[in-house]
């Protein structure tokens, strides 16, 4: 690992550090947690197995701080488990991260032969991601170290990219302050009334928006109403909240998307091209729009004009792998639309690296190098997944399940270069498609 033992060890004992190392791709429900990773510490998590879930009780003990710690299991499915989690100094700024489980099954010596190679199959699995991407995370927050920790706001904390970023953020030493409806939120607002705590706002350095309604469902009038209110109003509210502030953000990331171009076919489209006419592109520029009141108060506002964001618990690729596992996924359409899509994890990392680059500002296209056609998604998901994929859904299908959404969205054809991030010096993890499939759904 690219930092010493004990900011290794610090990383694994702070808030989120169990979200962090928790993939979409095995999800698990936490039912109960006690403190952090001293001993005497508990968690319990439910596992799915099949259709039934197992609850499964874990206590932390052997705590050495900046050295290592362990987890045993105190009930759950298997008959014996323990898990050491080592860290030693390799150098100054170099360490080794060494996870060592033993276990025994709960079955006959015979069983053991297929049950105990399919779970160390899948610990394997596990740890090999986890390490990856505590690696990845060590480097990123590594590169803004000498900016100090920060402290945060976000909107959408719930969902499928806020519910990732939070607990990068905090592993990463900053403060988040969740914005939202719900009591456990740090600060509360209702954008529909106008509501917003602004003295809870006080010290944040950045604000990043993410909340928004799902396009992904037929336009009816009221849809429609409540994908551009859900925008407009929750930005607008922001915006001019901060704007007011006497002691105001640095910096306000806010959603955006590359809808906003409208559907161009074959042309490779830049933060410089020419914006779209047709739904989703007019909702785009009235979104970006409401950001100007923190403009125009000196607030530096990036406006992430994301793509197709790849995570195995959520968005398009959540709602396409059960019909790709169950060999039942095709190309859309023609499948000669152009798709432009982004890893979650460079997208976390994208948003960290608007906050942390004082440069930057305006819009910003939040997507891989290299996308691809809708034909070329598809034998890649299958090739990972390794499935066929031999079932096409015809464009007037698609219309007719959809009407209009199917048009501006999975029918939609967007080529788009991420020209200002990369110009900025943003480094992806994910590259290629395959590369992003491969890490987000576990399968190197």
């Amino acid at each position: 690992m690219p930092v010493s033992a004990r900011a290794l060890f610090d990383w694994h004992e702070r808030s989120g550090a169990f979200d962090r190392l928790t993939p979409a791709w095995m999800p698990v429900e936490l039912r109960h947690r006690e403190g952090g990773i001293r001993d005497g510490a508990r968690v319990t998590i439910a596992l799915p197995m099949g259709p039934i879930a197992l609850p499964w009780t874990l206590g932390h003990t052997g705590y050495r701080a900046g050295e290592e710690f362990r987890d045993i299991q105190i009930r759950g499915p298997f008959r014996r488990w323990e898990h050491i989690h080592r860290m030693e100094p390799v150098s100054e700024h170099a360490s080794m991260l060494d996870d060592r489980i033993t276990f025994a099954l709960p079955v006959p010596p015979f069983g053991d032969l297929v049950a105990g190679w399919y779970t160390r199959r899948e610990l394997a699995r596990l740890l090999q991601w986890r390490h990856t991407l505590t690696r990845n995370d060590l480097d990123r927050h590594a590169r803004f170290a000498a900016r100090g920790s920060r402290t945060i706001a976000i909107t959408g904390a719930s969902g499928m990219v806020g519910s990732a970023l939070a607990p990068f953020l905090t592993t990463g030493g900053h403060t988040v302050r969740t914005i939202g409806r719900g009591s456990s939120s740090t600060v509360r607002w209702d954008p529909a009334r106008g509501q917003l705590e602004v003295a809870s706002l006080d010290g944040v350095d950045a604000v990043v928006h993410l909340a928004g309604e799902n396009v992904g469902a037929r336009w009816t009038a009221a849809r429609r109403r409540a994908i551009v209110d859900s925008r407009l109003q929750g930005t607008r509210l922001i915006a001019e909240s901060i704007a007011k502030m006497p002691r105001k953000p640095e910096v306000l990331v806010s959603a955006s998307a590359i809808g906003i171009y409208g559907s161009r076919g074959d042309e490779w489209l830049n933060e410089s091209s020419a914006l779209g006419d047709d739904f989703l592109a007019e909702v785009g520029q009235q979104w970006e729009a409401a950001t100007a009141p923190a403009r125009e108060a000196g607030v530096r506002v990036v406006h992430l004009r994301t793509g197709v964001v790849l995570a195995a618990g959520g968005g398009a690729l959540g709602k396409m792998l059960l019909p790709f596992q169950l060999g039942a996924g095709g190309v859309l359409g023609n499948g000669c639309q152009w798709m432009s899509w982004i890893s979650r994890e460079d997208l976390i990392g994208a948003i960290h690296h608007a906050i942390q680059t004082p440069t930057l500002a305006g819009a910003v296209n939040a997507v891989a190098p290299a996308p691809v056609t809708n034909r070329e998604f598809t034998k890649t998901l299958g090739r990972v997944l390794h499935r066929p994929t031999i079932a096409p859904v015809p464009a007037f299908v698609l219309r007719a399940i959809f009407g209009e959404m199917a048009e501006g969205t999975v029918l939609a054809s967007q080529r788009v270069r991420p020209t200002v991030l990369e110009g900025s010096g943003f480094s992806f993890l994910h590259r290629t498609l395959e590369d992003a499939l491969r890490f987000e759904l576990g399968r190197p």
